[in-house]
């Protein structure tokens, strides 16, 4: 990789790493936030892939959201929530229902 090209801001091996971590435990949050992104995802009949390339995001980490090995960060959520033509209040909602 060119590190010419590398934003100025973030050191290169930030950028270079060749995994994603995972959460060490399980969210229960987490879990019923994949399976409500999943079920609306699939309600389009969208790949991971297509999805991913609607969000702008990797679908490794998509997928890593979709399975609840992931929490999102509320910027994700909210974004997520906009690309899928749902309101991240009612995934929220949805999630609090699900206890």
């Amino acid at each position: 990789m060119d590190t010419k090209t590398l934003p100025a801001v973030l050191p290169p091996r930030i950028l270079v790493l060749p995994y994603m971590p995972r959460r060490r435990s399980s969210s229960r949050y987490a879990a019923s936030f994949g399976a409500i992104i999943r079920r609306l995802r699939e309600q389009r009949q969208w790949t991971l892939l297509t999805f991913s390339r609607k969000a702008g995001m990797n679908p490794t980490y998509l997928g890593f959201l979709e399975r609840g090995d992931n929490s999102p960060t509320l910027d994700t959520v909210i974004l997520l929530a906009k690309v899928l033509g749902a309101e991240a209040s009612d995934i929220l909602r949805e999630m609090e229902q699900q206890k």
